[in-house]
This record gives structure tokens, C-alpha cells and sequence, in this order.
């Protein structure tokens, strides 16, 4: 779908008008009043504009790094990199920030999705009489579900009545808000989401608008969560405070898995991608698996939100997240085959596998050494590694003009095109050298003299013209690209790309058809029967992962199939570890991991140490960090913005804050 520029009409009343300005600046009337005309929502353009705008929020959110942080900073996946700023800091929870309710992590999705709330409220409430069909209203009701589930999960209890009464639609700048509890909310989410079930069509209306099996996503996911929720293994406590029923946990456990089954079993338009690497090509996009987006494309204006916000100024709604994930590659050096200079090897190009380097957030190196999800056995045979990362840079002076050698490792020359710096398994580093390469470099008519070629504490392999770093020396400054999403545009023409540093024109993708495997697995591992076992559906994603037809990294065509080998090395009992293991492998830094952590229970457990290296040219060693994670910040802080501009006593605005956020 190819979403409209259009300016939105709606009042979220306390939750958001007037009380997170950066998010309803671009969603409200800008004629300044207390109560707003709905007579725009009484007619089917009005409507039909709304339901538009529903799709243009979600760029409001995913794609935005800020967001991404909150969700993978913190985690098991994710730490701080070098160039790291407060935002990134705090979300660490290591003692170099901390978590309150002023930072871009308590923002988050309040202010979007409270605004987009109020937009379906509307649409439901006064479609029906502006003629509109129940297929169209029902795309309503799952957003309002969609943004209440985020809201839920985030923070909690949060308001139903947005100052007009739970669930309609808010006219008035009402300053005064009630949280309603988890289990109230998440009632109005199931609600929602049964009635999208029953109402959507199989197919999509128009391209990327929501079904019947995106609804029964999210309501598996629901079920799931609220499963865990009412269950609550581990004592996390929630806010506002009410009663839970463990009793009830094991039926939505079910639900879960019955509900994801049904769409496996009626996929539909959809389905998965013959290898993994067809999922997350760019050349791919929109595929099939691919349920959900927020779109995008190179029409600055209407398709990425670049016109009117700065292109490149890392804001929403332009799609930058993967900035984030993306060390300073340009800052490699090497001795140019002139000989009278140095070069950058790696220039900043706009492709996939590189883009706009930010250097704010770090993988974790647990996750690449023994024990962990991409370990030397798993890289050996799960396609997965080699289509999630950047592990091999090829140089690009050609593309900018400068068709050269440069020197390389061991003194050899590296041809354009060619691997100057590689990431190599952790069995590799032993047989490092990590002597300084240097050349013979003729600097005059008779006289030459020894030059060190590179910046960066590289090492180097006999006979191989590539510098190299073992991934046991993953660093805050140089460790492997997110290539999933990265950028992508058609109009380099074969240079290096002149918006490299805008935003991407992909579509960030929030929801893939793989997911239903993963969440009847891990239903099935809360014990929910039915005719496939939590290691028949995963086995599903993991023989899949086994092939390989193309590689990313040295950008050739392949013939791989170790499906069977993948298949094998699944243990026989699948656990919640290992479900959340194969889940960092389906969906690496995409956003999911916190909410994978807080669902499950498992964050504190599997995020509170972690190894890294430090933040300069020459660190390699890994050092252990430590973080603090209470049970209490398994609830994002309301954000400060939120409670000033609520209405209210000091002692009402106290209360209505999370208790671990509360000063």
C-alpha cells in the first residue's frame, strides 16, 4: 500500500494532545481549540483518510532507531557502541545511564499509539453511518488492538477512556487519564482481534493492508503473552495492581497455539520464502512472508516521509534505524597502490550491506562464541548467519572513481571488488597474527620506506590478502552489520549512492508468516497440544535455514542444503531457552528481543552479564559488564511528558506512574 500524505484529524485527549508535542504536531488540527469537529469522520473520504493514516503511524515507530533501541539495547542481543549517546547508555542498564521517565526509552510507543487509538476509535464509532463496509472497519478494530497490545506490553495498565468513555472517540483535550489493568486491556485486545479475525478478508485489500491471518498473528501473540502474564513464573509485578489467575494460563496457552495453527494450516496469500536469505534481500521486499509493514519507498515526499523533516536528520518518519546497528566501516584505512597516501577501502555506499554508519549499537560477542545462538556449529550450517550479517567488506574505490588496488594483509594487493576486512569464526583466532602489516611504499624517485596499512588493530592469516578479527574480538567500535536491514536503493547507478545518508526507502518489516511456527512452539512448550510438537515446528524454520542458494557475503550463487544436518542437531526437548535462541536467529535485531525477554520472563536471566570489547582502534579483548535489571523495569516508565500534562494532584500523577520509576 502505498500510503498517503495526509494530515491527520484526531484528539487523544490527555494521553496525548498537548502532552508529547513531538508525536501530535503532525497529527492534529493546528487551529488552536479545546474540542475538535468530528464532523470529518461522517463521511467515507474522512473515514477512508483515516483508515490511511492508521498505515502511515506505523512509520512513526519501526524504522525509527530510537525505538529500535528500546527494544534491543539491554537485551542479550544488543549493547551500547562507541558513539553511543544517553539514549543508548541508558537502555544498557550497566551503569552508564539510567532508565527514567525523560528518556527516548519511556517515550517509545506512548504518544503514536495513543494517537492512532483514538483515530480507529473514530472510525469505528462513525464509520457504520458514513458507509463503510465491515471488512474496512475491521481494519480499525485490529489496529486499535495492534497499538492497546504494544501500549500492554510497554507499560502496563493504560487508559481505555481517552476522555469520552472506554474505547470512543475523544473530541475534548480532557487532561485527566485512569489506567485500566492488564486483564481489562487486554479483554478490549482479544475483542478487537476476534472481530478482525471474522471480519477481514483472506486477501488484502490493497497491497500491505491487513488480513485475516495478519489479525490471527497478533491475536496468537496476545494469547501467548497474556498466557505468560497470568502465569507469571518468575513474580514480576505488574501495574495497575490486580489479581491474576495462574489457573487460566494454561487456556490461552492453547488459543495460542491453535489460533497460529489455523493460519499455518490457511496461509492464504502467504507463506515462507524458499531460504532465508529470500526473506530479507531488498530486491525481495514485500514478499510473502512479509505480513506486515511500514512502507516506504524512493519518492522522498510521500514514500519516506523525507521532505518537510530533514532528509537524513534521523527522525520519523524516515526508516534510520539501521544506522544503529552499523559500526564505522569508513574509518579503515589502507596504503593506496600509488603509494603516496592512504585511502579508505570501504567508502560509505548505499547498498545493503553498509549505509550510513552510526556506531550506537553494539552485538553482543557472547552471542558469536561457544554456547552461544550463532556459535562456530551453528555458523557451519545455518544459512541464517551469513544472511544476518556483514561479515566480509569488499572494497568500493571503483565506485567512487578511483579503480586501484590497495595493500592488503601480509603486504598482498586486494583488487577492487575484493575482501580487505573479514570477520573469522572463534575456532580462527588462535592462528591470528596480530603483527602489524606493513608495506615497502616507493615515496620518491629512489627511495622507498616501511608504512603501516591500517588504523584498526587488525590481524591477519597466512596466504590471505584480507585483514581479519576473530569474533571473539567483537568490539563497541568495529563488529558485524546488521544486513537485514539494511539500505537499499535502485538510483546509484554505480556509484556510490548520493543519499547514502538518508533514510531507507525499504519497508521495515514488523510481522512475518515465520512467526506462527515459532509461537505454537513455544505455546506447545507451555503445554497446548495438537497434531505438531514444538520440535516439529521449529524444525520447519530450521531445515529451511539449512539451505542456501545464494551468499551475501561473498555475493555469489551457492548450492547448499544442510537441512538435514540442521534437523539433527535440534535437541530431541525443546525449551523456552532454546525457542528464544531460534527466535534471535528468525529475527535478530529487529525490535523483538525485549518484548521476547519481558514475555517469557527471561531477561534478567539471559541479559544481566555480557562480553565485549572496549571502544578504541586497538581493543580486542573482551571485558564483562554487569547490568542491573529489577523485576520492576519489566515495565517502561510513563513518560514524564505524559504526567505533566495531566491535570492532576501530585499525589494522582505519583500513583499513576509505574512504582520502580516513581521518585
Amino acid at each position: 500500500m502505498k500510503a498517503k500524505n495526509i494530515k491527520y484529524f484526531l484528539a487523544a485527549g490527555a494521553v496525548c494532545c498537548g502532552l508529547s508535542m513531538t508525536s501530535c504536531q503532525d497529527v492534529l488540527d493546528e487551529q488552536p481549540r479545546s474540542q475538535f469537529d468530528p464532523s470529518y469522520f461522517s463521511t467515507k473520504p474522512g473515514i477512508e483518510s483515516g483508515i490511511t493514516a492508521l498505515y502511515a503511524h506505523l512509520r512513526y515507530i519501526y524504522g525509527n532507531g530510537y525505538y529500535l533501541n528500546s527494544c534491543e539495547t539491554g537485551t542479550d542481543e544488543y549493547t551500547y557502541a562507541q558513539s553511543a549517546d544517553g539514549n543508548f547508555k541508558d537502555a544498557d542498564l550497566s551503569g552508564v545511564g539510567q532508565m527514567v521517565s525523560t528518556n527516548s526509552i519511556a517515550g517509545g510507543c506512548w504518544g503514536e499509539a495513543f494517537a492512532s487509538i483514538n483515530t480507529a476509535n473514530g472510525i469505528i464509532e462513525l464509520g457504520s453511518a458514513a458507509g463503510i463496509d465491515e471488512a474496512m472497519l475491521a481494519e480499525a478494530h485490529f489496529f486499535r488492538a495492534f497499538d492497546y497490545f504494544l501500549l500492554v506490553q510497554t507499560y502496563g495498565g493504560v487508559p481505555l477512556d481517552l476522555g469520552a468513555g472506554e474505547l470512543k472517540f475523544n473530541t475534548s483535550t480532557s487532561r485527566t487519564s485512569v489506567r485500566n489493568t492488564v486483564p481489562e486491556v487486554y479483554d478490549a485486545i482479544f475483542e478487537d482481534l476476534e472481530t478482525a479475525v471474522k471480519d477481514l478478508p483472506e486477501t488484502p485489500r490493497l497491497t500491505g493492508t491487513v488480513t485475516k491471518n495478519v489479525a490471527r498473528l497478533y491475536l496468537a501473540k496476545a494469547y501467548l503473552t497474556y498466557g505468560w502474564w497470568l502465569q507469571n513464573p518468575n513474580n514480576i509485578p505488574t501495574y495497575p495492581e490486580c489479581s491474576r489467575d495462574a489457573s487460566k494460563a494454561a487456556s490461552y496457552f492453547q488459543k495460542a497455539y491453535d489460533t497460529a495453527l489455523e493460519a499455518i494450516n490457511n496461509p492464504g496469500p502467504y507463506g515462507l520464502q524458499p531460504t532465508f536469505y529470500d526473506v530479507n534481500v531488498a530486491t525481495n521486499d514485500r514478499n510473502s512472508e512479509t505480513m506486515l509493514y511500514a512502507d516506504h519507498n524512493e519518492d522522498e515526499k510521500y514514500g519516506n516521509g523525507g521532505a518537510g523533516y530533514g532528509w537524513g536528520s534521523g527522525g520519523s518518519p524516515e526508516n534510520f534505524a539501521y544506522w544503529m546497528e552499523t559500526w564505522n566501516y569508513t574509518e579503515m584505512t589502507a596504503l593506496a597502490s600509488s603509494g603516496d597516501k592512504k585511502v579508505n577501502p570501504i567508502q560509505r555506499e548505499a547498498v545493503q550491506a553498509l549505509g550510513r554508519p552510526w556506531t550506537r549499537m553494539a552485538p553482543i560477542a557472547d552471542n558469536f562464541l561457544a554456547g552461544g545462538v550463532w556459535e562456530d556449529a551453528v555458523k557451519a550450517i545455518d544459512s541464517r548467519y551469513d544472511a544476518t550479517f556483514t561479515l566480509r567488506y569488499h572494497t568500493n574505490l571503483a565506485q567512487s572513481g578511483a579503480d586501484k588496488f590497495v595493500y592488503g594483509a601480509n603486504g598482498m594487493k586486494v583488487n577492487p571488488g575484493e575482501v580487505y576486512f573479514s570477520f573469522v569464526d572463534e575456532a580462527t583466532e588462535p592462528s591470528i597474527n596480530w603483527t602489524k602489516t606493513e608495506a615497502n611504499i616507493k615515496v620518491g624517485d629512489d627511495k622507498t620506506e616501511l608504512q603501516e596499512v591500517t588504523r584498526f588493530d587488525f590481524g591477519s592469516l597466512p596466504g590471505r590478502a584480507d585483514f581479519v578479527r576473530s569474533v571473539k574480538n567483537i568490539s563497541r567500535k568495529c563488529y558485524p552489520i546488521n544486513w537485514k536491514i539494511g539500505i537499499y536503493r535502485t538510483d546509484n547507478n554505480g556509484g556510490l549512492g548520493s543519499k547514502v545518508n538518508g533514510g531507507s526507502p525499504r519497508p521495515w518489516t514488523i510481522a512475518k508468516f515465520s512467526e506462527f511456527y515459532l509461537i505454537a512452539a513455544e505455546a506447545a512448550v507451555k503445554g497446548a497440544t495438537g497434531a505438531q510438537s514444538a520440535y516439529d515446528l521449529v524444525n520447519v524454520l530450521r531445515a529451511r535455514a539449512g539451505k542456501q542458494t545464494f551468499s551475501q557475503n561473498d555475493n555469489v550463487a551457492v548450492s547448499v542444503d544442510n537441512s538435514a544436518a540442521m534437523v539433527a542437531a535440534t535437541p530431541a526437548t525443546i525449551t523456552i531457552d532454546y525457542i528464544l535462541d531460534e527466535r534471535s536467529r528468525e529475527f535478530w535485531g529487529e525490535g523483538y528481543r525485549w518484548f521476547d525477554l519481558v514475555r517469557t520472563q527471561k531477561w534478567a536471566e539471559r541479559a544481566s552479564t555480557y562480553r565485549i570489547a572496549g571502544s578504541g582502534y586497538t581493543d580486542t579483548e573482551l571485558a564483562t559488564y554487569t547490568r542491573d535489571i529489577p523485576a520492576g523495569y519489566y515495565l517502561r516508565p510513563i513518560p514524564q511528558g505524559q504526567l505533566d500534562g495531566l491535570k492532576m494532584s501530585t499525589e494522582e500523577k505519583t500513583a499513576y506512574q509505574n512504582p520502580a520509576y516513581r521518585n
